[in-house]
């Protein structure tokens, strides 16, 4: 199963001319964006590498999930020279110096800025700021980072992708300019790997993601919300295992009480139930094809939908958002059930209704049209 969509950070190109050059996909509010990274500075003056018996890096010498990173991103001239639409403060390389000392950052919080729908960089040009590793508030920003040690900077050259599915929402004018940016990583804190997270931090991980995605989607940034409840996903399969070992230890033990009675875990486990666990993962597969839908990915769409209502057959949205994907995906007979399903579990919906009477309306038209061909074909 893949329910990333957007899609995250790839495999790039490798070396080439001498430069370490990487590309990758991003979110951004305006759609998807291809990245290509090359390093301008490989190894800071004040970064020791932690080599092991290959000669190869430990993974503390980069930035990882939950790493506070103090960054600062300033564009560059334009391909053309012109004033950069991201930008509000000019392309001028910034005279801002950080002392900051990496020891200090874990008591600095996140900064209070919110996405924006007009920037594709996410991030106040040319001053220092404190980002989380994970959170996706700035994709770009943030896929940079995490290779990247601290005192190293890179650059890099942003191209919107207009064309295909892919990134079917509409783009500014000014907005479809490719860009040139320096992205430079002062220092960071220690973060983890996620199979390095225990269950609960996963846990929570999982939720703050959601919650993010609901703001997202409500705010208009339907991009970020679809980033958001696949990132959501990611984590949360990781955690299958723990809930399945959990079921376990309840089923033995109900077998040696010798009771029937549902075992729950006790409210302060940092595992969530299996409940839980199937209803957060429904939800997130529902609200994904409704983003999903709003994006015109109907394929997509209609692939989450269906797996939200096998996670949790009497969930009315996903059951709703499936039958519109088959609809626009032109699987009549399909839409049908999924709304006919739903008006069982709300007799007076009157979403349910009218859907019912456009799939008779597309399937009467549907067979108008081919009587017409077929008349045709035979006079």
């Amino acid at each position: 199963m893949d329910p990333v969509h957007p899609p995250e950070a790839q495999d790039g190109d490798g070396d080439h001319d001498g430069f370490d050059v990487t590309s990758w996909v991003s979110v951004c509010p305006r759609g998807l964006w291809k990245v290509q990274r090359s390093r301008t500075d490989k190894r800071g003056q004040q970064t020791t590498c932690n080599a092991g018996d290959d000669g190869s890096c430990s993974s503390s010498d980069y930035p990882r999930l939950g790493s506070l990173c103090r960054v600062r991103v300033w564009l560059k001239a334009d391909l053309d020279e012109t004033e950069s639409p991201a930008s509000d403060k000019g392309d001028e390389k910034p005279s801002i110096q950080s002392d900051q000392p990496i020891t200090e950052l874990t008591e600095v919080p996140a900064p209070p800025f919110a996405r924006c729908q007009d920037s594709v960089l996410q991030v106040p040009l040319g001053d220092w700021t404190t980002l989380r590793l994970g959170e996706g508030q700035c994709d770009i920003t943030e896929v940079c980072v995490e290779g990247m040690r601290a005192e190293e900077k890179c650059e890099i050259l942003l191209s919107p992708l207009g064309n295909g599915p892919e990134a079917s929402a509409p783009q500014p004018a000014e907005g479809n300019q490719p860009l040139c940016a320096t992205v430079e990583l002062h220092s960071f804190t220690p973060g983890r790997e996620s199979w390095e997270m225990p269950p609960g931090e996963k846990w929570e991980w999982v939720r703050s993601h959601k919650e993010r995605g609901g703001v997202r989607f409500r705010s208009g940034d339907v991009w970020g919300a679809a980033d958001s409840y696949s990132r959501a996903l990611k984590l949360l399969i990781t955690l299958h295992s723990h809930i399945s070992e959990s079921g376990m230890k309840g089923q033995e033990q109900k077998d040696s009480d010798g009771c029937d009675e549902t075992q729950t875990l006790p409210q302060d486990s940092p595992v969530p139930s299996a409940n839980e666990y199937r209803t957060m993962k429904a939800d997130l597969h529902s609200n994904l094809s409704l983003c999903q839908l709003k994006l015109n990915q109907p394929e997509r769409a209609r692939a989450n939908a269906a797996k939200a209502t096998q996670l949790e057959p009497r969930g009315a949205k996903a059951w709703y958002r499936l039958g519109q994907a088959c609809q626009m995906v032109n699987e009549l007979e399909e839409a049908r059930r999924a709304f006919r399903r739903l008006l069982e579990l709300q007799p007076d919906s009157p979403a349910a209704q009218k859907a019912l009477k456009d799939v008779a309306s597309r399937e009467k038209e549907t067979n108008t049209q081919l009587g017409l061909r077929l008349s045709k074909m035979f006079s």
